[in-house]
């Protein structure tokens, strides 16, 4: 069954809170914004933290696995709660829930328990899959791969920003009221666990599952699947093949982000010989790139699908995809930090214009489950992150490790070509984003009617007026 009313204008609307696709919109991207914020904030603080725990190498390595591996089995799940609960309630118990071991990993002291609390907050990661569900049934197919864009790397910036903000928020500690390094860091994350909190509490008053209503109240009105049939659909969707190969390209691109996210700061104090603050600020540039980067993947791959369909979709990709492993080939082979940060910066760029091009294709690949969709190509994210973090902990020095990854992403982008859709799929979207185009040219052409109707009434009376 295909949801009504999904919002064919993203832009146009984007300050009518009143309209729920728009208010949904913002919650969504807040909320992952939020989730990530708290997911990697303690990556900029390491510095004091591997010193503090005496961690080695290795040790530092494994925790680096740890904040991305168990996102891995989230994501399955929550793509799943999500077809089954709705993504409202899924992501306000993942927040409050979540909220927990972010604000409670200041009672690590070892390794071992670091490693934990580590794990445990890695299951906020799968906050990404209820983002791209949310925005995906929300928004029509002419605006879909902007607004899962748009949404995604907003709430990614959140990395980038944490990057910054909590070296700041240590600093403001130790220097404003006089904590110690080991009382900061400890501090500053019971703030994030804090905010993560209430974010979870005003997404359940604040948004509802589709454009009209609950699940819970489709589900009674007869407009949507019961849950029984919620697994069945899931494991059918699952079969796809082409659900896997989106699986190991979305490791390709945002498994590598989330790779940079956790070493970015260590990499550039480590080898560039840069202060913490500097390095976190530093690591901040290649996330705040979200801003547009990932937004400017998926208006362009919305722009393809104009002109060459769900196929452009796939060969946008592949452009993108490329881009990402030239560039961080490029960047691994920088010795000098002033060539390093712009090589950074462009290798951000395709990255996250990879990942905004990879989930403008996961709308269209099975929409009666696309939880099971969002969250396997989701958790391929992780997976790559995953596969990335044991290099990292190994012997290799790091800008070799980049070097072999970049190469790897470069391979990952032929896999774009065997993204097929049947000739049925095909015209049927074609019809459907050329209705969602005719309803805003519509809704332009009704308010351009308005205003030459205002005009000539204007002009009538000040006519009669002057009679």
């Amino acid at each position: 069954m295909e949801l009504q009313n999904k919002a064919t204008n993203l832009w146009g609307n984007f300050f009518k809170v009143s309209m729920v696709q728009i208010r949904t919109f913002h919650m969504t991207w807040f909320a992952f914004f939020s989730a990530f914020f708290a997911w990697f904030g303690i990556a900029p603080m390491m510095v004091v933290i591997r010193e503090e725990m005496h961690l080695t190498k290795e040790q530092v390595g494994w925790t680096i696995i740890a904040s991305v591996a168990v996102t891995v089995f989230a994501r399955f799940f929550v793509g799943w709660l999500c077809d089954r609960v709705g993504p409202r309630l899924a992501y306000t118990y993942l927040l409050i829930f979540g909220a927990f071991p972010v604000a409670g990993i200041g009672l690590a002291d070892n390794f071992e328990s670091f490693l934990v609390f580590r794990l445990l907050i890695g299951v906020i990661g799968a906050s990404f899959v209820i983002t791209q569900y949310h925005t995906s049934i929300m928004f029509a197919p002419n605006v879909v791969g902007q607004a899962n864009a748009t949404s995604a790397g907003w709430g990614n910036l959140g990395g980038g920003v944490t990057q910054l903000v909590m070296p700041l928020m240590f600093s403001a500690f130790v220097i404003g009221f006089g904590f110690t390094d080991a009382e900061a860091w400890r501090a500053s994350m019971v703030v994030v666990g804090t905010v993560i909190f209430f974010t979870g509490i005003a997404y359940f008053f604040l948004t509802q599952d589709a454009p009209d209503g609950n699940f819970k109240d489709l589900r009674e009105k007869g407009l949507l699947p019961e849950k029984k049939q919620v697994t069945g659909s899931y494991f059918q969707a699952m079969k796809d093949y082409r659900i896997w190969i989106l699986f190991i390209i979305y490791g390709a691109c945002f498994g590598i982000e989330l790779t940079v996210n956790n070493v970015a700061a260590l990499y550039f104090f480590d080898y560039f010989e840069v202060d913490m603050v500097t390095a976190g600020m530093i690591a901040a540039s290649f996330g705040l790139m979200n801003i547009f980067a990932r937004t400017l993947g998926g208006i362009f791959a919305d722009n393809c699908a104009s002109l060459w369909g769900l196929k452009g979709r796939s060969y946008w990709l592949f452009i993108v995809l490329l881009g990402e492993g030239f560039a961080l080939m490029l960047f691994s082979q920088m010795s000098v930090l002033f060539l390093a940060i712009p090589t950074l910066i462009i290798f951000s760029l395709f990255t996250q214009m990879a990942e905004g091009a990879t989930y403008s294709v996961v709308p269209f690949i099975n929409k009666k489950a696309l939880g099971a969709v969002a969250g396997v190509v989701g958790a391929g994210g992780n997976a790559g992150a995953v596969a990335a973090g044991f290099l990292f902990k190994g012997a290799m020095d790091w800008n070799e490790v980049f070097f072999v990854i970049g190469v790897v992403v470069a391979i990952a982008s032929f896999l774009t070509f065997f993204l097929r859709f049947s000739p049925e799929q095909e015209l049927e979207e074609k019809v459907a984003f050329e209705k969602a185009n005719m309803d805003v040219l519509q809704q332009k052409a009704d308010q351009a009617n308005d205003a030459v109707a205002r005009s000539l009434k204007i002009i009538a009376d000040a006519e009669n007026n002057h009679k």
